[in-house]
């Protein structure tokens, strides 16, 4: 038997979705049809506003409703500083550390040669005139430890320092609280070469 065309449609969009595949979307498109279609609805409507409303910050490139978001517009961030993160959500993580008080911009992504993605596609034009704007003075790469992220940080990194700009990298190593005979070695040998003075 095969199934309606509209049902089609909703397990196809339903797949965009990381880690969703044929047999999750389908279970998905007939809970939602079968056991919640307020639900439906509300997911549909909240959606169609999204794509609505929602724009990138002109400061941060952040997700914003506004010209500027908030964190932009707050006169206690430290303009001095700028954190280059990769996602939305490696801003907010920055943020829930209560560590950080100065401004962002959100690449949207790292560079990825085998992937065909490139510095114009991560808005690096962009990230070069906000951290040249006179005001910064350290941009502060918090880019994750994949070899994708290290190499979008040091290309970040070789390209802000060549236009004079302090620049510096997030730490990594042992956790907060974690005990040395269970991190692995390659976190351990990071930790070691990364040690600082007491």
């Amino acid at each position: 038997m095969k199934a309606p065309s509209s049902l089609e449609a909703l397990v196809e969009a339903l797949r965009v979705l990381p880690g969703v595949g044929p047999r999750s979307a389908q279970r998905m498109a007939y809970y939602l049809l079968q056991r919640d279609p307020a639900g439906a609805a509300r997911l549909a409507d909240a959606l169609t506003t999204a794509l609505k409303r929602i724009r990138h910050c002109a400061s941060c490139n952040n997700f914003s409703e506004d010209e500027v978001c908030t964190l932009c517009s707050s006169p206690r961030r430290d303009t001095s500083l700028l954190c280059v993160v990769e996602t939305p959500a490696d801003l907010v993580m920055m943020e829930q550390t209560l560590a950080y008080a100065g401004f962002y911009f959100v690449l949207m992504g790292r560079l990825s040669p085998l992937d065909g993605v490139g510095p114009k596609d991560i808005h690096l034009d962009r990230l070069a005139a906000r951290a040249c704007d006179g005001v910064v003075k350290e941009v502060v790469l918090a880019t994750n430890f994949t070899n994708e992220g290290e190499a979008t940080a040091h290309y970040i990194g070789e390209m802000l320092r060549a236009r004079g700009l302090k620049v510096s990298r997030i730490a990594r190593g042992v956790p907060v609280g974690g005990e040395l005979e269970h991190v692995d070695s390659g976190t351990l040998a990071q930790a070691v070469l990364d040690r600082r003075p007491v």
